[in-house]
């Protein structure tokens, strides 16, 4: 934990805020008093809180592109002083530290790392994991080509890596993708969806998943937010960086939409259209934030979401690894009795939702800050 000590883009923590607020809170309350509920227009709610199964995209699909484009968002600025030092030791060590540590916690979150059991270690498979493979990617390509032109011809490069395989050795099912082929061959037994019965090891059906390959286009999401963090920092007009963005993203969308006639969209194997596609929004995304907070100065009612934009791998892992409903429920014993089973539940996880909440809170408050 450490102190934070410098200025900060303002609209990149609340755009992260909003990130995470929406994984660790937003979806978990609103999703279970909407089935609760069972509205009309409940249906056409959850649909965008879900993933897609395979081809396409809903809002949801979006969470994890966003939270790896902001990762390199922060990066032209976290690594400013280390561009112009020939002795690059420095960074890459604190750069290995962070990768590793990234890692670890990936592996506790999903890798099951903390059962201590081979038979269900899964060792690639979780949001933090593909953000430490972009990161590595992107941080290498950004301290060693400093030119944004050849910064997005080495993206246009690792799209063509991953598209060359994916096109002329597999197709895009689920089954016969050259990315799910590489997983089973690489991962093996320590692939997430990998089932151990009867002294045998089987490959579930219903994982889809693909990281191995997956993260050459997770390193591109990071390039992305980078060369996006790259134009705010540089740029002198904060108006016109805003307008860059935003066409920046809409040619993204563009292009992917072209890209969606050979390679479809598909977010569980992260093709190049759905790279170009996610990426286009999170430019979208990062020049409406952008223009309101750091143009307009305008961020009332928006300053709390601070509290999960400045501490998201605290937020992250809070969300994610622990469960206070327990502790809410200790707490109000016989409520169910009032709210019926059902509503129960979603007190449960709103009561989750407010502990976390006010962790962060004091976090914030007190200026202390996870720096993995």
């Amino acid at each position: 934990m450490e102190q934070i000590k410098t200025q900060r883009l303002q609209s990149l923590d609340i755009l992260r805020g909003f990130d995470l607020f929406m994984l660790v809170a937003l979806e978990p309350v609103l999703s279970g008093l909407l089935r609760t509920m069972n509205l009309p227009i409940g249906e056409s709610i959850l649909y965008h809180f879900s993933h897609e199964e395979w081809v396409g995209f809903r809002a949801w699909d979006l969470v994890m592109p966003l939270f790896l484009f902001m990762s390199g968002v922060s990066m032209p600025f976290s690594f400013a002083k280390f561009q112009e030092i020939p002795d690059k030791s420095a960074i890459y060590k604190r750069l290995f530290k962070r990768v590793a540590l990234l890692w670890i916690l990936g592996a506790v979150v999903q890798g099951n790392l903390l059962e201590f059991d081979l038979h269900t270690l899964s060792l690639y498979s979780n949001t933090l994991q593909a953000i430490a493979a972009g990161y590595l990617i992107t941080a290498i390509i950004f301290l060693n080509i400093k030119s944004m032109k050849w910064q997005i011809v080495t993206a246009g490069v690792l799209l063509l890596l991953y598209w060359i395989p994916m096109t002329f050795l597999g197709d895009f099912t689920p089954e016969g993708n050259f990315a799910e082929k590489i997983d089973r061959v690489v991962l093996g037994r320590f692939r997430d969806g990998v089932v151990w019965t009867d002294g045998a090891w089987s490959f579930s059906p219903r994982y889809q998943y693909t990281w191995i390959l997956s993260s050459l286009t997770f390193g591109v999401t990071v390039l992305m937010g980078a060369i996006a963090g790259s134009i705010m920092k540089n740029g002198k007009d904060r108006y016109r960086n805003s307008i860059t963005l935003l066409i920046i993203g809409l040619v993204c969308i563009a292009v992917s939409l072209i890209c969606h006639l050979q390679m479809p969209i598909i977010k569980k194997i992260w093709t190049c259209s759905m790279t170009l596609y996610s990426g286009g929004w999170c430019f979208l995304l990062m020049a409406l934030f952008y223009f309101v907070i750091d143009c307009k100065g305008y961020s009332k009612g928006l300053n709390w979401l601070k509290f999960y934009g400045m501490n998201s791998i605290v937020a992250y892992m809070l969300g994610e690894v622990i469960n206070f409903r327990s502790l809410v429920a200790s707490v109000s014993p016989g409520w169910d009795q009032f709210l019926g089973a059902d509503y129960y539940k979603v007190w449960l996880t709103f009561g989750n939702f407010l502990i976390i909440f006010f962790i962060l809170q004091y976090l914030y408050k007190r200026k202390v800050f996870l720096r993995v």
